[in-house]
């Protein structure tokens, strides 16, 4: 008898619910959507559109979908970090086992009401720390138990976050003021703390923590520097962060590719950075390259949002005139800071240092675990990942 799919609604069709949403679509004997609710209908629809829910199950607002009779197995919860506890007590009120993106809750209050409610309603409730489960870190769970390192003395473990990303997300972006959004440590940095706790498996003793919002700031902006980039920067031609060159020349997406070891992916970046007219004829006759040459995808599709899908470089010009992605990085009234270090005393003795930044010129984290026997060093970056254990007995 073939199983049943697992059938779901979704709060919040951004970037996390699409991920998911991507995995019913290749495994569909597995998760099902039948309802969405999203408050930006470009996303509400595209992705109602992509799972053929019906008109009746598509809803603006999480309160309208929960507010209906139970419509599934599992609610997946994907709404922004400050907007997570009310839903997903409403929706374990209603009988829904829950799927909960990072963080549970910005407050710990909110987390501790969210983890009772579950265990009153008897509900499963997962959450979404995701870098448990990649071949890559539980390689290194896998190392640590089974004693090569010896008796774990100390952890430093760096969340390098690339310079593009940072201030795309953390400077211009949703999650650039911890009002609206979380601190980052909570924001970007959970799944590292998360995958401390499951490393050392113990809790806390003594936690300090040190950060500095110093580089994207009003002190910092240069002399002359308009509020929007596109609106006569003295300094476009030199300035990492100047929008057309994140936005329209896609200079990240360029640098990430050049770090790849696909040489046909790298070809196509090097039409796209250096042949740019060359690519708009080919574009004409051959369709797919019309992708490359005018990208939709990150970080270009956080653009737009309810404006016409016009990807041409001057649709994007006139967008980046108005929109906080267009905003000078040093006059953004963003206030997360974008450099900061976490050192944890655990219970059982094992020291750790968490580190995070947004300067890195390439996007991943970096490990080092030293044990009495041991020491393990490990990259999971962007352009790869590779793990190393050395023997002290040996000295290989």
């Amino acid at each position: 008898m073939m199983k049943k799919p697992i059938k779901a609604v979704l709060l919040g069709a951004g970037n996390r619910g699409m991920t998911y949403g991507g995995y019913a679509l290749e495994k569909p004997q597995n998760l099902k959507f039948v309802a969405v609710a999203e408050p930006i209908k470009r996303r509400r629809e595209k992705f109602a559109k992509m799972h053929d829910i019906p008109k009746n199950h598509i809803y603006e607002g999480w309160q309208d979908l929960l507010n209906k009779e139970k419509l599934a197995d599992i609610a997946i919860i994907c709404t922004q970090d400050q907007m997570h506890t009310e839903p997903t007590i409403q929706a374990l009120d209603k009988g829904y086992d829950i799927l909960l993106e990072k963080p549970i809750a910005h407050t710990l209050e909110d987390c501790l009401k969210i983890v009772k409610k579950a265990e009153e309603t008897d509900r499963t409730l997962g959450v979404c720390h995701v870098l448990r489960y990649t071949d890559f870190f539980n390689k290194v769970k896998e190392v640590i138990k089974s004693g090569r390192l010896g008796k774990i003395m100390n952890i430093t473990h760096r969340e390098n976050v690339a310079w593009y990303h940072f201030a795309h997300s953390y400077v211009r972006g949703e999650w650039a003021k911890r009002e609206t959004s979380s601190p980052i440590i909570l924001a970007k940095c959970c799944h590292d703390l998360d995958l401390l706790y499951w490393f050392t498996e113990s809790s806390p003793a003594k936690i300090s923590s040190i950060g500095e919002l110093s580089h994207f700031s009003k002190k910092n902006t240069p002399q002359g520097a308009p509020k929007y980039c596109v609106e006569g920067c003295p300094i476009k031609g030199s300035c990492l962060y100047y929008a057309p060159r994140i936005y329209i020349d896609i200079e990240p997406i360029i640098q990430i590719v050049r770090k790849s070891e696909k040489n046909f992916y790298k070809l196509l970046m090097n039409l796209r950075k250096n042949h740019i007219k060359m690519l708009t004829f080919l574009s004409k006759i051959i369709p797919p390259l019309k992708r490359l040459r005018y990208w939709r995808d990150w970080p270009v599709n956080y653009l737009y949002e309810e404006q016409e899908e016009d990807y041409s470089d001057e649709a994007k010009m006139e967008i980046l005139k108005s929109s906080p992605y267009g905003k000078c990085v040093y006059q953004s009234n963003n206030n997360v800071v974008d450099h900061q270090q976490v050192n944890i005393h655990f219970l059982n003795g094992i020291t750790a240092n968490l580190t995070m930044h947004g300067f890195s010129e390439s996007e991943g984290r970096t490990l080092r675990i030293d044990g009495t026997k041991g020491t393990l060093k490990g990259e999971f970056m962007s352009y790869g990942e590779k793990i190393k254990v050395y023997d002290h007995y040996s000295g290989e």
